[in-house]
């Protein structure tokens, strides 16, 4: 991590020194990025003068004091809180004043860390993610005393190193394993339950829920040691709160010595492939009428299609069982999936239910394309339950002050590779959904305490709105810049993605096609313009006041080429009357390329509705 993070900074034009206690590990971790570097040459990825130039400014160091001088130095030692505590003390005594002290841990208190050093309000947090150099994702966490000044710096070097920064308070788990806990906690709920297998939890997740791994193939490539120990530390630091209790079964699998890939094998053996998902044979003889076939969506809530004796409806936490009671029809219940086209869903029948009735309703959705796995009656199913505790566990960061719903979501899609971020997910879907889901798994459960719902979220359930200022802000944002997205076809075609929004501030991503080279294989100047344009664009309508662009200017500072994955990160610097200034920086792997400056002037009329517009 230590090296990752090295190569970074250097890659972006900082002299950096590499220093390390246990002897000549220093000159192994600038050997390392040195070979990392020549790699990128190869593959055509990084121009070699470029490899040359980051690779002179890396330095291994012999002694901690040899660290003087440096304006930021960056820890990425052993988690372990007296280690860091004695580190950070020696760096006091020869680091400058105005030097930054951050620490690089995942599991431990930042203001623990920094609880007996002199000069609190220059420390943070700056959490990487593995492997440093590629991730894009980093979490600037502010202890109780660090001053704001600070996290600003912090903020803006991320976004110069080509990271997309987002701040977080010093809480367990900051952001990332704090939300994702549920993602591993409900999957091994439902397999200790005995009456779902591992492989059906994954499929549905990836192929229904579109999360790139299930959490059990996820948790056997990270290992369930160190899974086992985010879980167990989570759990500690918020007093054993039943809502993270880690999972009887990865403690067994642990003192098993069943780690995972590293071990030989996890929940998976190591070397074959997980088995194949449940999937219901094909159904030839169903009802060809459907009442309301026309609405059915299984990214939504609230649809129903019905034939004379079998009714589906989404998934809302409640038995299949329950939504029958006496009714003239058996209703099955149809599992969460993502927005788009799933390429399997799973339902749930009441137990005795006539097999024609559950037959009809698997040939309903084979006939729209879907592969189904049938699942016992459980409260919640596998995606729905997911999903509802992800987005609960967004909503309570966010109340709790420790980021807001917009790092948050851009924390869990980067960090994590979430299809959708979790909070904004819980909005889509409805806080009451949530709500109604959580109070059903807790219904249901040996122990309520691990799904109750906050008075927080309560309260959105009821209202139906975000409950502060500044997440009203973000979220009107966010929804004005969609609706700004949606309309723009041309940056759709150029393969741009939006990867944040909040107000006056936008990145937008596009990775470099073979057909956007010239013929010296240099990505052409006008579309890195446009994807800084496009970056501006964004930013200058998150306040939900339509605009024009009214002059630009740009710098090309360094080429692009093909395969790289280009991030073009607009802040606002100034907006007064109609008027804003908009600084837009395009970097490549952490190297800017290009600098943008542009100019917007407001129009009359706004993106979406909003109670303040009317």
């Amino acid at each position: 991590m230590g090296a990752g993070i090295a190569q970074v900074a250097a890659a972006a034009g900082h002299e950096v020194r590499v220093y390390d206690a246990a002897g000549g590990a220093a000159e192994a971790a600038v050997d390392a990025v040195f070979q990392r570097l020549a790699r990128a040459v190869d593959k055509g990825r990084l121009l070699a003068e470029e490899a040359e130039d980051a690779a002179s400014r890396l330095h291994a160091v012999a002694t901690l004091e040899d660290l003087a001088g440096c304006g930021l130095v960056v820890e990425a030692v052993v988690e372990d809180l007296e280690v860091k505590r004695a580190l950070f003390a020696g760096l006091e005594t020869v680091c400058g004043p105005d030097a930054v002290l951050a620490t690089n841990t995942s599991s431990l208190s930042v203001d623990a860390i920094a609880a007996e050093l002199a000069q609190g309000g220059r420390f943070a947090g700056l959490h990487f993610f593995n492997p440093a150099p590629l991730l894009p994702l980093v979490e600037v966490v502010s202890a109780a005393h660090t001053d704001a000044a600070v996290a600003d710096v912090l903020v803006a070097t991320a976004r110069a190193w080509g990271k997309t920064p987002v701040r977080a308070a010093s809480t367990p788990g900051f952001i990332v394993n704090r939300v994702a806990r549920p993602f591993y906690g409900e999957a091994f709920r439902l397999l200790e339950s005995g009456r779902v297998d591992a492989a059906t939890v994954d499929a549905l997740l990836r192929e229904s829920g579109g999360f790139r791994m299930g959490p059990f193939e996820l948790a056997d490539l990270i290992g369930h040691d160190v899974n086992l120990a985010v879980s167990r530390s989570v759990w500690e630091a918020f007093g054993r709160d039943p809502r993270f209790t880690p999972s009887v079964l990865q403690e067994r699998l642990v003192a098993d010595g069943r780690l995972g890939r590293k071990s030989g094998g996890g929940i998976y053996a190591a070397d074959e492939p997980p088995p194949a998902p449940p999937t219901a044979d094909p159904v030839t003889d169903a009802p060809s009428t459907w009442a309301g076939a026309g609405g059915f969506d299984p990214s939504t809530r609230g649809w129903s299609v019905s034939s004379d004796d079998v009714e589906l409806r989404p998934a809302d936490g409640r038995t299949a069982a329950q939504h029958t009671g006496g009714g003239p029809r058996t209703v099955v219940l149809v599992d969460l999936a993502l927005d788009g086209s799933p390429a399997r869903v799973g339902i749930a029948a009441p137990e005795h239910a006539p097999k024609e009735h559950v037959e009809a309703a698997i040939g309903f959705l084979q006939g729209h394309g879907f592969a189904v796995t049938i699942l016992p009656d459980l409260p919640g199913l596998v995606v729905a339950r997911t999903v509802a505790t992800l987005a609960a566990a967004a909503a309570d960061a966010v109340d709790s002050g420790v980021a807001t719903a917009d790092d948050v979501d851009t924390a869990m899609r980067l960090g994590t590779n979430y299809p959708r971020g979790p909070y904004e997910w819980g909005a889509a879907l409805g806080w009451d959904w949530v709500a109604g889901v959580l109070d059903a798994l807790a219904a249901a459960a040996d122990d309520p305490g691990r799904y109750r719902v906050s008075a927080r979220l309560r309260d959105r359930a009821e209202t139906g709105a975000p409950g502060t200022e500044d997440e009203r802000r973000d979220d009107l944002a966010r929804r004005a810049a969609a609706a700004m997205w949606a309309a723009d076809a041309a940056s759709q075609a150029l393969g741009m993605t939006v990867e944040q929004v909040s107000p006056g501030h936008a990145v937008v991503s596009m990775r470099v096609r073979p057909d956007m080279v010239n013929g010296h294989g240099v990505c052409h100047g006008g579309l890195v313009f446009a994807l800084a344009d496009s970056a501006f664009a964004v930013a200058c309508n998150t306040h939900n006041r339509r605009t024009v662009a009214y002059g630009a200017d740009v710098t090309f500072i360094a080429p692009a080429h093909e395969g790289d994955q280009l991030l073009a990160v607009a802040g606002e610097r100034h907006r007064g009357g109609r008027n804003g200034i908009y600084d837009v920086t395009v970097y490549r792997d952490g190297a800017t390329i290009a600098e943008f400056r542009g100019r917007s002037r407001e129009i009359p009329g706004t993106l979406v509705p909003h109670e303040e517009d009317t």
